[in-house]
């Protein structure tokens, strides 16, 4: 009889340990283990649509992520080739326990919404002309294409999230009339835009794109989040410092620009950049001198470092620059980077060449929404020029410069109240 006690008692200790081990969340890894850093953040968005919160752990192992374990979004992982642990509810506490320490630089962040993606781009556009597009396809993360005519109808407000690339919000069709002013394909840019533009009620190009950028500048101030690479950020921001002034040479719209124009510039109106100089020349391949040079650039030697932010009283930098590596590849564009003393001090500065007095990602709020601006035009394809091929994401699946993109793609997932700026 003591004999059965005792081994009920056992049956029962090993019942309860068991249920304690029980494999019941799925951790995410996105150090140098992760195969794929790229699909990871798919898959947490996959699981938010699920109704699934995902705990996007900051600093800890790369920005890992941890949610409840369910065969599906087991299934899902295996499929789409990315690396991951199974581990008991005691493992997960332990994580969570260890990152709420006040002395361990780390923060769980809870994200809890499926953030709905729009992005600005022309119907004409080619699919991997933008490098954000190519990463929520491969990611396949889901987006709806907006442009002109969506925006001004008042599509913005229907979304979260905002991209916006290689748009020359100037109505200078990117300054590439020198180059490219003869080219079927030039050429038919400047068609289409003006005939969208009249069917819109405007007479100019110019004054269409200004009112674009002012409906989306609209749109960040009431709540949206923005992110933008390559030439959008310097022209949205030449375009609004800009407003009721004529800046564009009479190559691009047959009307005399207005001689007086740089002293006419109201900065007050811009996002990110102040006290910059337009370049009105229409041979010189520059829209102001926000942008780095772009001669003299060596590849070999064109980095630029993340900063590190405190992951408890500033996460929203810190969830924006989460990442496997601190040094980051550069990589040109229409705009490569920009001049630091030239970015507002209120903006905050994510990543920078300190030697170059360079500055290629940074972030801000503007009323109740956040912008971040990106310089460059694809983080693995390092001088892109017109009519080249797409960048195969197969190939860079742990790409550093990727991730930054995608961590802009899951900040409008956290609760806000974690959102401290």
């Amino acid at each position: 009889m003591q004999h059965l006690k005792r081994g009920i008692l056992l049956l029962f200790f090993l019942v309860l340990i068991s249920s304690g081990l029980r494999a019941a969340h799925i951790l995410i890894p996105m150090d140098d283990s992760q195969n794929n850093h790229l699909k990871a953040y798919g898959i947490a968005y996959y699981v938010l649509t699920y109704d699934v919160e995902v705990s996007w752990l900051l600093n800890y192992r790369g920005g890992s992520f941890m949610f409840q374990h369910h065969s599906k979004f087991e299934d899902e992982l295996n499929i789409r080739g990315v690396s991951y642990q199974v581990i008991a509810d005691v493992q997960a506490n332990a994580i969570i326990n260890e990152i709420a320490h006040p002395d361990v630089n780390q923060e769980e962040i809870v994200l809890h919404k499926v953030p709905k993606i729009a992005v600005y781009t022309p119907p004409h556009s080619l699919p991997w002309d933008d490098a954000v597009t190519l990463a929520l396809t491969y990611a396949e993360i889901p987006y709806d294409e907006v442009y002109d005519e969506e925006v001004l109808s008042g599509a913005l407000p229907l979304y979260d999230w905002l991209h916006v690339h290689h748009e020359d919000f100037t109505g200078q069709y990117g300054k590439f009339w020198a180059a490219y002013r003869n080219t079927s394909w030039y050429q038919r840019d400047v068609e289409l835009a003006e005939e969208l533009s009249r069917k819109l009620g405007f007479d100019y190009v110019p004054d269409l794109k200004l009112t674009v950028a002012q409906n989306i500048q609209q749109f960040v101030a009431g709540g949206g989040y923005m992110f933008a690479m390559c030439s959008a950020p310097e022209s949205m921001d030449i375009a609004l410092a800009a407003a009721g002034v004529d800046i564009v040479h009479e190559v691009f719209d047959g009307r005399p620009m207005d001689p007086n124009a740089q002293e006419k510039l109201d900065y007050s109106n811009t996002f990110a950049f102040h006290n910059f100089q337009i370049v009105t020349n229409p041979y010189e391949y520059a829209k102001s001198d926000i942008d780095v040079p772009k001669t003299g650039r060596n590849q070999s030697t064109d980095f630029f470092s993340l900063f590190e932010f405190s992951a408890k009283w500033d996460p929203v930098p810190t969830m924006l620059t989460q990442n496997h590596e601190s040094l980051i590849k550069g990589f040109m564009g229409q705009t490569t980077a920009f001049k630091r003393h030239l970015v507002k001090p209120t903006v905050t500065i994510l990543g920078e060449n300190k030697s170059k007095n360079e500055v290629r990602y940074i972030h801000g709020s503007l009323g109740n929404g956040t912008f971040t601006f990106f310089g460059g035009h694809d983080p693995e394809d390092y001088r892109h020029f017109v009519g080249d091929p797409p960048t195969d994401l197969n190939l860079f699946p742990n790409s550093p410069g990727y991730r930054l993109i995608l961590n802009n793609v899951l900040f409008p997932a956290a609760r806000k109240e974690k959102q401290k700026t």
